[in-house]
């Protein structure tokens, strides 16, 4: 399994910023994948999840409405699309087959500071 971030950026408070996770060697299209976090000091948090088919989703409490994951079976990649961030979405965010990490990728940094 390989899973590899990228998009990861420096944004102002209120900016917008677009990850990717491009995944190879299993069944992307039977997987049902994940994004999870890590805030500097903390633990990995999960963020949001999307059925193999992409027509379920769920997100964290804090970040609903603000971000959206979706996914292109086709080419194998997993997307999360985050809008009106805040400085307490800074971390390292990692696409997952697991809600709790333990299969991730290398991550992408996502700072937000003004």
């Amino acid at each position: 399994v390989q899973l590899v971030e990228s998009g990861g950026g420096l944004v102002q408070p209120g900016g917008t910023l677009r990850l990717s996770c491009t995944a190879s060697g299993f069944t992307f299209r039977w997987s049902t994948m994940h994004w999870v976090r890590q805030a500097p000091g903390k633990g990995l948090q999960w963020v949001c999840d999307i059925s193999p088919a992409g027509s379920v989703t769920s997100y964290t409490s804090s970040v609903k409405g603000r971000f959206t994951i979706s996914r292109d079976n086709t080419a194998n990649t997993l997307s999360l699309q985050m809008n009106n961030l805040k400085s307490e979405d800074t971390a390292l965010y990692y696409c997952a087959t697991d809600s709790s990490g333990a299969n991730r990728g290398q991550g992408t940094q996502v700072t937000v500071s003004s």
